[in-house]
């Protein structure tokens, strides 16, 4: 699942403050938690939900039914972050390098049709530039697979030209093949000694083939309506397994790019957008918004969920939201919630909307 691109135009970014009345001799300051109830009436969702950390605290805020502050849901392919941060830390103990081949580790695995592992690094995997066929473009995310078949699902197609960024599920997939290799652990295990035990995410698992949801737990639905809250997460595997709450994922983006899990060097790297040419780094992609702020952290789409996190680069500013539906309709609306969150009042106090040509309230 590629992440959102789109920048916010300025144009839609002043139209964040028709929150309040156009007469008004002052308008409001937009707030995130002001758009949940746009995702859940333009955005196609049965509910959504938000929560922001900072250095004042913690602000939560829902709208619709059927979303609860600490229910356990799907988070799709923010499971990338919490791989590759346990790939980097690898590399860090000298237990691997990201300039291995992916031969080296699993040897005669990746070959066929054009493809071949002894021409692959393990950074390709980590920033998308192997060029591997997305192996979830053939299963539409509804099959249940296991490493080994989805693998082999990609290496039914010719690879595209090595280099370029490409999103594709199957990197990741490989990856956590490279792991188990590695450490003689699975990815699952691996992750959770490393990352969830010691900074206490206890409402974040890896499910395996566990098709319900930990208690407290809402409903989630595709985007014909159909409930799949019971869902077999070997559809996505270390690709985007990952079960969570958004309080444990506002905390493992604070402490990850707060420098808790990475040391300087390693953080550089995954930061680092130069191999994808400023689309992705390791696990993350930027996002500069109409302010200038740029901040970093990922989405994730599984059937019956959608999730967005992002974070200031020193991690002292965090919002994860989410909605119980596959996708929101309206994909500005993403970039509109950021913006609101992250853009300074001063920003937005210096424009007037009526004095923008481009002008238009949001919610027309």
């Amino acid at each position: 699942m590629p992440p959102l691109r789109t920048l916010l135009a300025l144009p839609v970014a002043l139209a964040l403050l028709a929150l309040a009345p156009a007469a008004s001799p002052a308008p409001a300051v937009p707030s995130a938690a002001a758009l949940l109830p746009v995702l859940v009436t333009r955005g196609g969702a049965p509910a959504a939900a938000l929560l922001a950390s900072d250095v004042t605290g913690r602000r939560h805020a829902r709208s619709g039914s059927g979303i609860g502050r600490a229910d356990h849901f799907r988070a799709g392919s923010i499971t990338k972050t919490f791989l590759a941060t346990v790939v980097l830390q690898l590399a860090e103990e000298g237990r691997l390098s990201l300039s291995d081949s992916v031969e080296r580790h699993l040897p005669g695995l990746v070959r066929g049709a054009g493809n071949d592992g002894r021409a692959l690094t393990l950074r390709s995997l980590l920033t998308h530039t192997s060029g591997l066929h997305d192996f979830a473009t053939d299963t539409r995310g509804t099959v249940a697979v296991t490493p080994l078949q989805a693998v082999r699902i990609a290496l039914t197609h010719p690879p595209a030209a090595s280099g370029r960024f490409a999103y594709s599920n199957t990197n990741y997939v490989l990856l956590g093949l490279v792991v188990e290799q590695v450490t003689g652990r699975s990815y699952a295990d691996e992750t959770e000694r490393r990352v969830l035990t010691p900074l206490g995410l206890t409402g974040t698992s890896f499910p395996g083939s566990l098709t319900s949801l930990p208690r407290p737990h809402g409903r989630s639905y595709a985007a014909d309506g159909t409930d799949v809250t019971r869902l077999d997460p070997r559809v996505a595997g270390a690709a985007g397994e990952l079960v969570t709450t958004l309080a444990d994922l506002d905390r493992f983006y604070a402490a990850l790019l707060g420098g808790e899990l990475l040391p300087p060097r390693r953080m550089r790297e995954m930061l680092g957008t130069r191999t994808a040419h400023g689309s992705y780094g390791m696990g993350l992609f930027p996002v500069t918004l109409p302010c200038g702020t740029t901040v970093w952290g990922h989405n994730g789409r599984i059937s019956g969920s959608y999730v967005r996190t992002a974070a200031t680069a020193d991690g002292r500013h965090v919002v994860t939201f989410r909605v119980n539906t596959d996708a929101i309709a309206d994909p500005g609306l993403e970039s509109a919630v950021l913006a609101a969150e992250f853009c300074p009042r001063t920003f937005w106090n210096d424009r007037v909307p009526n004095e923008d040509p481009g002008f238009r309230h949001p919610f027309e």
